[in-house]
């Protein structure tokens, strides 16, 4: 099936998600996009967050729009980064297509009403894990520039020094770190830990990432459980019987642990828990935990969301949506997958939409009016 679209005009709105701080485009790739024969609209302050003034759109070629809601309604493509909200799903045009990360198994309503309004919606989540996917995996990027955050978040509240130092008042022992989950996010924690001169472990259910983790510097923890590898490599949903036997084992390593960075994330689907509250009151006073899944249910027993926890002495950061905390870099990568997901989209200057091409169908939720995406499909409970 193709669609073809003439005279593509995009549109980047504020964020008006609280706390968001990221923009979906920035100069630089609006300025490809425009090379590209697009004609791109920004709204005004829509970079503020990220440090970026209007008149640097406007250098990029790009205009700059003091109406948001006139310059969604005469979109053809709308680039986002958290889900729209019903408010802007209302003034998109019927066909227009959106590109954003949609959570759909937490945004069930919001899918079905860009369903109902006839949007093409692309979920940057949903993209198949394919080679020629990887300059447009937002997941990725964004998770990437987590992990790193996380480390110094643990570093900035634990009370010692991560690297080892022998000095004339004694040696210094270096922190203890251990990162649960080892994907984008946990590798890229246990870089930086390793890097401020911390001793790191990592577990992870896929045993395939051993050599990676080693690779880094770090110790692999085995545990004598069954692998759950998923699709396209992530981890897989696990069985409540699974996750019980692994607290079980992993306790030990937590408890031995000054820093627990935690990491573990189903694509679409709510955290799973790995450190119960029992756990958590058997780490020593003055560690830290940071739970980089807190957005999704949290990996960590005691997490709330978007605080900050003293759990006897142990403090628990629930920072949400950390990617946003570093928000010129996070911008500068983000918008280099969207802009690169819209360009494989765009043809001779016009968006032909080729659902036998695998990013194409992949990424797809929503089309012609209808749920399109069978694992969408499944989140929102419209199979």
């Amino acid at each position: 099936m193709l669609t073809v679209l003439g005279n593509v005009r995009v549109a980047v709105p504020r964020e008006i998600e609280q706390g968001e701080r990221r923009v979906a485009l920035v100069p630089d790739t609006a300025k490809m996009l425009v090379a590209a024969g697009l004609e791109v609209s920004v709204e005004a302050g829509a970079g503020g967050g990220a440090f970026i003034p209007d008149d640097l759109y406007q250098q990029a070629g790009a205009n700059v729009a003091s109406r948001g809601g006139t310059m969604l309604r005469d979109a053809d493509a709308v680039l986002k980064v958290q889900a729209p909200r019903e408010s802007e799903i209302a003034v998109l045009r019927k066909g227009a297509v959106l590109i954003s990360f949609l959570q759909p198994a937490t945004q069930g309503d919001i899918v079905k009403s860009l369903a109902q309004h006839g949007i093409t919606a692309f979920s940057l989540e949903l993209l198949p894990r394919i080679s020629r996917a990887q300059s447009m995996d937002a997941l990725s990027s964004q998770a990437s520039a987590a992990g790193y955050k996380a480390v110094l978040m643990a570093a900035d509240r634990i009370g010692k020094l991560f690297p080892m130092m022998m000095t004339a008042a004694g040696t210094v022992a270096p922190t203890r770190v251990l990162v649960m989950g080892a994907g984008v996010a946990g590798l890229q924690a246990i870089a930086t830990a390793r890097r401020l001169g911390a001793v790191v472990s990592s577990y992870d259910v896929r045993p395939a990432v051993k050599e990676e983790v080693q690779s880094l510097g770090a110790t692999f923890i085995e545990l004598p459980l069954e692998a759950q590898v998923g699709e396209g490599g992530y981890a897989r949903e696990q069985s409540e019987e699974f996750l019980r036997k692994q607290r079980e084992l992993i306790g030990e390593h937590i408890a031995k642990s000054d820093v627990v960075i935690t990491t573990a994330a189903v694509p679409g689907r709510k955290a799973p828990l790995l450190v119960t509250g029992d756990m958590v009151k058997g780490m020593r006073p003055g560690s830290v935990i940071v739970d980089l899944a807190a957005d999704t249910g949290g990996n960590v027993e005691l997490t709330q969301p978007g605080k900050e926890l003293d759990v006897g002495g142990v403090t628990i950061i629930g920072t949400r949506n950390v990617p946003s905390t570093m928000p010129l870099t996070t911008s500068q990568l983000f918008a280099r997958n969207v802009a690169n997901l819209l360009l494989h989209l765009v043809k001779n200057g016009a968006i032909s939409l080729d659902f036998q091409d695998e990013i194409t169908k992949g990424a797809c939720v929503t089309h012609g009016g209808e749920i399109v995406n069978e694992r969408a499909k499944q989140m929102v409970g419209a199979a």
